[in-house]
């Protein structure tokens, strides 16, 4: 078994837990955490993070707490509560009872930071904000301590006092931990615990006018709930010291030990928030939602499912070093998924007409057709046969190149469950010169595909009746992105010049054959030779019908891994 094909029970963080266990560390208890910002929707990086957490309290007899870490009210929003619970359920995953927020310990962080005053490790700075990045130093150079670091306890604690009660505008102080201005870490050079910001939160309203730092609030979180496990991504590995310091200082009871794994990269897409927000912002695609965007609605609405994603996840593993995983392993999971269970249909995409001059005019055939050659138990299904068909425009060519063996004049080739037949001749618009439709014969001893005479074709086309067959409205989907980093833009460049114009194709005036008639939202079905279409989850209602491609049957990660 590969690297990339262990599950979250084989991974090192689960060897760590393990070793806890066997040491009887936590009394033998694991109980992890998923602590999303309610800042945009969730993504497929998110997911990893999501099965790796709920994944470890699952294999180890724990629990996973789902807690928002709320506690920048400028950018939060109910609607991201609403679709990070959504989608965490969606994937399989269940918090029960163990629903928090950040914001449930306001007052339990404010008396954390007055006792860190009280004990001289805190306090409150007057700098601005550009003056304490400038202070602060960088890599090179240490930083300076500033002028106010030296205030009484008294006078901190009265200011700090002063900064909850609101009588001072943003920016004017903040809260500082005490540390050490020297140190080669520079989370460690007195990092801001609190900041004055005059906003209503989602959850307290206008109760308070201070609000936590992310640094403060997440360990102190941590250590509330009795979580025996802090797993985060490599970005906070620098944060650890932080971390253990606050709880150390804090003398709290509980002192979670935080892992830090490497977060997922995956080609042709981002997974900063920050740009996704701007996607979304700026217009370059429909919502959040949008099928090309990997984020788990986007990724849901385009008709992945929470099985291949959870699949993916499990082969992707959990390492300590970045990496980018390929696209096409992520598509890959889904094919393999769908082949098994989802049925297959026949769907024009682009409609020529084919007339059969020596069909019976009038006369309709019901054809059997197989749901799906991988489930023999999904049976079979009934598919209306008639004079008139529509094909594939791109199953016929009037001037044959070499290898093309689909349809052309004099030459036959075979209808999916039906009968052979031969294009006789071409009807063109005489203006424009563009094939309106072919004329063809059928051979009547040929029905479900095979000659008696034993000749065989090069070529099986898929088709739908003309007169039985549905309008429908089909959205290929490609990469959002032509480069397949499109985070590291070239110097002066925005990641933007690397969207694709060609992102997104919606074919109006395609036909599907008639079992479609009843297609829910979300359902997924294989279109013949074209693909895994899903049903769109808002527009495929009222009778109409929407169907997002998935995923091609072309399966690129397989041709990776053979030419690896």
């Amino acid at each position: 078994m590969t690297e990339q094909e262990k599950g979250p029970a084989s991974n090192f963080i689960a060897a760590i837990v393990s070793a806890d266990i066997r040491a009887n560390k936590n009394d033998g208890k694991v109980m992890t955490r998923f602590p999303p910002e309610p800042n945009g929707y969730l993504h497929i990086g998110h997911a990893k993070s999501i099965c790796l957490n709920f994944g470890l309290a699952q294999d180890f007899n724990g629990v996973c707490n789902l807690r928002f870490d709320d506690t920048n009210p400028t950018k939060e929003e109910q609607q991201y509560i609403d679709s990070i619970k959504e989608d965490v359920r969606w994937l399989g995953f269940d918090w029960r009872d163990r629903l928090y927020f950040a914001s449930d310990y306001f007052e339990k962080f404010y008396e954390f930071a007055v006792y860190l005053i009280k004990k001289g490790k805190a306090y409150v700075d007057s700098l601005s904000a550009d003056e304490i990045r400038e202070y602060r130093g960088t890599l090179t150079r240490p930083g300076r301590e500033s002028t106010y670091r030296q205030r009484s306890v008294e006078e901190n604690l009265d200011l700090f006092e002063r900064m909850k009660q609101g009588e001072f505008p943003d920016g004017t102080h903040v809260l500082r931990a005490k540390i050490n201005m020297a140190s080669g870490n520079l989370n460690m050079r007195d990092p801001v615990m609190y900041r004055i910001l005059h906003a209503s939160h989602h959850r307290t309203g206008n109760t308070w006018c201070i609000y936590p730092m992310y640094d403060f609030a997440h360990g102190q979180s941590d250590a509330i709930e009795g979580i025996t496990h802090s797993i985060c991504t490599l970005e906070f590995e620098d944060h650890r010291p932080l971390y253990d310091w606050f709880i150390d200082e804090l003398e709290l009871a509980c002192h979670p030990q935080q892992i830090e794994f490497a977060r997922l990269n995956l080609t042709y897409t981002i997974m900063s928030k920050r740009k996704l927000v701007r996607l979304v912002a700026e217009g370059h695609v429909q919502d959040w939602d949008d099928p090309r965007l990997p984020t788990i609605s986007g990724l849901r609405r385009r008709g992945f499912t929470p099985e291949a994603i959870r699949d993916f996840c499990g082969r992707i593993g959990v390492a300590k070093k970045d990496s980018t995983v390929d696209m096409a392993l992520l598509e890959h999971c889904l094919r393999e998924d769908l082949n098994k269970r989802a049925p297959r249909v026949m769907a024009v995409l682009k409609p020529l007409k084919v007339v059969l001059e020596n069909y019976p005019e009038g006369q309709v055939e019901e054809l059997d057709a197989v749901n799906n050659p991988e489930d023999p138990a999904a049976g079979s299904r009934k598919v209306p046969f008639a004079r008139e068909l529509y094909i594939e425009q791109d199953d016929f060519m009037e001037e044959p190149v070499k290898k093309f063996f689909r349809l052309a004049p004099g030459r036959e080739v075979r209808l999916r469950y039906g009968y052979f037949i031969t294009c006789t001749g071409i009807k063109k618009d005489d203006a424009t010169g563009e094939i309106l439709e072919l004329r063809c014969t059928y051979d009547p001893a040929t029905r479900g595909g095979n000659a008696p005479d034993g000749r065989k074709v090069k070529a099986t086309l898929h088709w739908v009746s003309a007169q039985h067959s549905l309008p429908a409205e089909v959205r290929l989907y490609s990469h959002l992105f032509t480069r397949e980093n499109p985070a590291a833009a070239e110097e002066g460049e925005d990641f933007t010049t690397y969207i694709n114009p060609e992102s997104l194709e919606i074919l109006s005036g395609c036909r599907l054959e008639p079992n479609l008639a009843d297609a829910r939202p979300e359902s997924i079905y294989q279109f013949e030779r074209l693909g895994y279409f899903c049903a769109d989850r808002h527009d495929c209602t009222g009778g109409r019908l929407v169907f997002n491609r998935s995923v091609t049957l072309r399966d690129a990660w397989t041709k990776i891994k053979k030419k690896a």
